[in-house]
This record gives C-alpha cells, structure tokens and sequence, in this order.
C-alpha cells in the first residue's frame, strides 16, 4: 500500500485520536481500545468540529460538540444528530509506522 507516515504506532495510545492532514484533507487518525488503528475523516458531517479531539469508546470516535458517534470500521453514523457518513481511508502498521493512503477511500 502506498501511504504517508503519519506517526510511529508506539505515539498512538490504545482509545485515543490524533489529526494529521494529508493532501490538504484532515484525517483522524484512531487506535481503539483492542490496539487496532483506523482512519477517518476528520470534521463531524453534522457540523464543523475535528473528530480527533472526540472520545473513541466500543467502536466508534464521537464527536465532542453533539454526540454523533462513528463507527470506526464503516464512517456511518451510529445516533443523531449525524445523519452522513464519514470517509474511511486504508490504514497500514508497517515496521511500527502508521501510513494513511489519503487517496483511497474504503468507505463511503
């Protein structure tokens, strides 16, 4: 997979987001509670707020300002007030690196 480092896997603690913008694009980088990492976009889609500075809990990165909770795996949307997915990118650990592929969307 081509993809940009982003940060060492041992700098993402398990539960925990960090923002890092690839190609001009804001991407929430997350590892969950199990240590897996994911990618999403960034800004909620109910309005302008980063994801990254939410709380990742059961499978999701919700939003700190509403509520709306994303599901890691997927970008949709698991209550209101959100009602559109977010963008999910390929995430790679290689060597304990992290690397995004910003240009290819899993989801939606």
């Amino acid at each position: 997979m081509a993809g940009t480092r982003v940060c060492a896997d041992s700098e993402l603690a398990p539960a925990t987001a960090m923002k890092v913008v690839i190609d001009g694009k804001p991407i929430a980088v997350v590892k969950d509670s199990a240590g897996a990492v994911h990618a999403l976009g960034d800004t909620c889609t109910h309005g302008d707020i980063s994801l990254s500075e939410g709380f990742v809990e059961d499978g999701t990165l919700e939003c700190w300002a509403h509520g709306s909770k994303f599901d890691l795996a997927t970008g949709a949307p698991k209550n209101f007030p959100a009602f559109e997915p977010v963008p999910v990118y390929a995430v790679t650990v290689e060597n304990g690196e992290i690397l995004v592929d910003a240009d290819a969307v899993i989801t939606p």
